[in-house]
C-alpha cells in the first residue's frame, strides 16, 4: 500500500509516517517510481505507535516496544523494560502537571489581587 493509503487506514498523516520511518519505527520498500510501498502489517504497527503516543509516550519511548508493535500492544503482558519506560514517562508527566498547576495558581492569585477578586477567571 502507498503512503496515502496507510495514512488513511491509520488516521495519521503521510508526514507522520515519513517521520516514523526516519526514526526506524516502520519501514517501506521503494517502487520503481520512488513511491514508498508499505506491507499490510504496517497498519497494525502504526496504530500501535499512535496508541502508545496517545498514552503519553514519546517516539524514543516507543522504541522499547519495537518487538511487540506488530501484535496487540494493549493486550500484551508488559515487559519489565516497558513498565520502567512507562513509569519514567509518568513521573515526567506528573512533574509537568505540578509545574503547570503551580503556574496557574500563581497567575490566578495575581489576577485576584489585581482585580480585588471582583472578576473570576474562566475555569
Amino acid at each position: 500500500m502507498r503512503i496515502g493509503e496507510l495514512a488513511r487506514a491509520t488516521g495519521t498523516t503521510a508526514r507522520a509516517l515519513r517521520h516514523y520511518e526516519q526514526v526506524g519505527l516502520i519501514s517501506s520498500q521503494r517502487a520503481p517510481n520512488g513511491y514508498r510501498i508499505y506491507d499490510e502489517r504496517a497498519v497494525v504497527r502504526v496504530r500501535n505507535i499512535r496508541y502508545l503516543l496517545a498514552a503519553g509516550l514519546t517516539l524514543d519511548d516507543v522504541r522499547v516496544f519495537l518487538p511487540c508493535l506488530d501484535g496487540d500492544v494493549a493486550a500484551a503482558p508488559p515487559s519489565e523494560k516497558g513498565l520502567r519506560v512507562a513509569l519514567e514517562r509518568l513521573a515526567v508527566l506528573n512533574e509537568r502537571i505540578a509545574a503547570q498547576t503551580e503556574a496557574r495558581d500563581r497567575l490566578e492569585a495575581a489576577f485576584r489581587q489585581a482585580t480585588g477578586d471582583r472578576i473570576r477567571p474562566v475555569a
